[in-house]
């Protein structure tokens, strides 16, 4: 065991801690993203994955686990190219043993272990976050930016105060929709295939992994619509709605079509409006892509700010490199926290 403070002690998360973390983790973090910190989430998130179990330390005083940090294992392709990776999340330090180093320390070691394993570490932290991971090694690439188009103006326009200043996005129930049980459909399979393929730095999508992100994701309630030929889908988006400050709004998470389905993907970010009852469409896709053309003929528009994307390179000759953001072919299933 590594020494982080007088009296704390680092090692590796064993299963028998799961409830201590849990609690750790409400206590730091609140809900989360899910809205509450459950098992089935936690171990959806990091035992489920189909990447790999999440690497994860733990701080311990007393008998008492008062820090946590952990990395979801990631996968990215670019052309023949499969890169490594590694995801930093949940970062818990308990009120009571804050500003003791533990979250540093936590961190370099667990660096320490992942360079054998992983090519970079990325994530998307917030204005707050930043500045620690900038002073251990990360990088910024750049801010991912993120499109909105407006379905409801005059609504819209009086609460857009309210768009801007919400730091966090809460929890609505979506309606209309079919839920993303659609990813188990077996003509999913065909699409995948033979999909119009990002030029740059992506995710690998296959069905295990969209059925493990969305459709099978304990309280992050993911919807989708297709559109659909003769005996095959065309095109396939995710989404969730959420509020946003006093609006409601629908990210899209993923939109997959065939090479050329301009058509397809406007059909689908069409129905993805018109199946929630919200005031705004949020989307963000690789540069020059079919869902990208899409969304701007709909009269999307860049919204202020973005996703800050930050690397941890922990390999050398990288190639595309990925601390430059014109290397990356990222849609909000990317990138958003979960």
């Amino acid at each position: 065991m590594s020494r982080v403070a007088a009296g704390v002690d680092v090692r590796p998360y064993v299963d028998a801690d799961e409830d201590a973390v849990l609690g750790l983790l409400s206590a730091a973090l609140g809900g989360g993203p899910a809205g509450e910190r459950s098992s089935a989430f936690f171990r959806w998130k990091h035992l489920e994955n189909p990447f790999g179990h999440s690497f994860m330390l733990v701080a311990q005083a007393d008998g008492r686990i008062v820090g946590l940090r952990a990395f979801m294992r990631w996968e990215f392709v670019a052309g023949d190219r499969r890169f490594r990776a590694v995801r930093a999340v949940d970062t818990a330090t308990h009120p009571d043993h804050q500003g003791k180093g533990i979250f540093s320390r936590l961190t370099l070691e667990a660096l320490d272990t992942l360079r054998d394993q992983a090519d970079f570490v990325f994530n998307t932290p917030n204005e707050k976050s930043l500045p620690g991971y900038l002073k251990m090694g990360w990088q910024v690439v750049g801010r991912v930016p993120i499109r909105i188009r407006v379905r409801r103006p005059i609504r819209f326009a009086s609460r857009a105060r309210s768009w801007r200043s919400a730091s966090e996005l809460g929890q609505v129930p979506p309606s209309g929709a079919a839920h993303a049980s659609e990813l188990f459909d077996e003509r999913i399979d065909g699409l995948l295939v033979d999909g119009e393929r990002p030029r740059g730095i992506a995710t690998p999508r296959d069905t295990t992994y969209l059925r493990w992100r969305y459709g099978t994701a304990p309280l992050l309630d993911y919807r989708a619509v297709t559109t659909r030929g003769r005996g095959h889908i065309e095109g396939l988006a995710v989404f969730r709605v959420r509020s946003r400050g006093a609006l409601a709004e629908a990210t899209v998470a993923e939109t997959i079509v065939r090479p050329g389905g301009r058509r397809a993907a406007g059909k689908l970010l069409r129905g993805v409006g018109a199946s929630a009852r919200v005031d705004h469409v949020a989307c963000s896709f690789p540069p020059g892509s079919s869902p990208d053309v899409a969304a701007r003929r709909l009269g999307s528009v860049r919204a202020p700010g973005g996703m800050t994307l930050v690397v941890n390179p922990l390999g050398h000759d990288l190639h595309p490199d990925p601390l430059d953001l014109r290397s990356w072919a990222l849609s909000v299933g990317d990138l958003e926290v979960f």
